[in-house]
């Protein structure tokens, strides 16, 4: 999965159209795009979506977002949306590993109750939205078998920090929040877990998203959030290698497998070891996953 489009729980219209953008997967918005007042509607609309197309080969990765576990409202999205069998939960302001536990806990009760096959429901877990989070990235690394990708967001981060904001006078982020992305990456590759990249807010800049997700995808992201229909096609070629990159990982890969098991091996003059073979093996794998092979 290279692209995850938010889209609001509560439009029945921007779900139906989702389905043809393109994003590999969508993040069925329960929390911050929909305003108190139509949570309940925005469940309702949100598990019938899901029960029409969750289980559709055809059809992108159905994950939730619900609200945070400081609000009075996570539990009821989670009551509403885990029968439906979604492939999985967005748990948003993660303080620490122990909220991602206290939700899995909550899943596990709910599946056994819904007759949803157990564990099921994967997580993406927020890790960044939050100041105390920074403190506790080691905490995520072990606190659930349903983790499946870490995330971050600067958005929400900055409000609370009170920075007037998050990008210097170039667009890149400032130092505080380059730290959090930077977090971010390293906890997921610790926790074996895939690494998701923040959105890109001005979605009518795609010269701009297209620098940050090549970025991104350089540094080690597998996948980035898009909040606008028009930006997933701009991730989604970011994230897939390009014929180039694939030449090269078949290359490498092959030159290990006519070595007869080296540990080290020859290629256009430079030497090679097992490092090389593992990156150039997570390529050809992207790849695959892509469509691209």
């Amino acid at each position: 999965m290279r692209s995850f489009l938010f889209v609001p729980g509560d439009s029945q219209k921007k779900l139906d159209k989702s389905l043809g953008t393109g994003a590999d997967a969508l993040i069925l918005d329960l929390e911050d795009s929909v305003a108190p007042p139509n949570k309940e509607t925005a469940r309702e609309i949100t598990r019938a979506f899901i029960e029409a197309h969750g289980g559709s080969d055809e059809a992108p990765r159905l994950f939730v977002r619900i609200n945070d576990l400081e609000t009075p409202y996570w539990e009821a999205d989670l009551e509403a949306v885990v029968g439906a069998a979604p492939f999985g939960i967005m748990l948003p302001k993660a303080r620490s590993g122990d909220d991602v536990h206290r939700l899995s806990i909550a899943l596990d009760h709910l599946e056994a109750r819904s007759g949803v096959e157990a564990g099921h429901t994967g997580l993406i877990v927020l890790t960044t939205e939050v100041p105390i989070a920074l403190l506790q990235m080691a905490s995520f690394v072990d606190a659930s078998a349903r983790t499946r990708a870490l995330t971050w967001g600067a958005e929400d981060l900055s409000a609370v920090v009170g920075s007037r904001t998050n990008r210097d006078e170039k667009g890149n982020y400032t130092s505080p929040y380059q730290l959090a992305r930077d977090l971010c990456l390293m906890t997921a590759a610790a926790a074996k877990v895939e690494a998701l990249d923040t959105v890109y807010t001005n979605f009518r800049d795609l010269d701009g998203l297209r620098r940050e997700a090549n970025e991104a995808a350089r540094d080690g992201f597998s996948a980035k959030m898009a909040i606008h229909p028009g930006q997933v096609a701009v991730i989604n070629e970011a994230f897939t290698p390009s014929e180039k990159e694939l030449a090269r990982a078949k290359a490498v890969i092959g030159a290990f497998e006519a070595s007869d098991n080296a540990g080290v091996v020859s290629l256009d003059g430079e030497m090679l070891d097992m490092p090389h073979l593992k990156l150039a093996q997570r390529m050809l794998a992207r790849a695959i996953n892509a469509g691209v092979e």
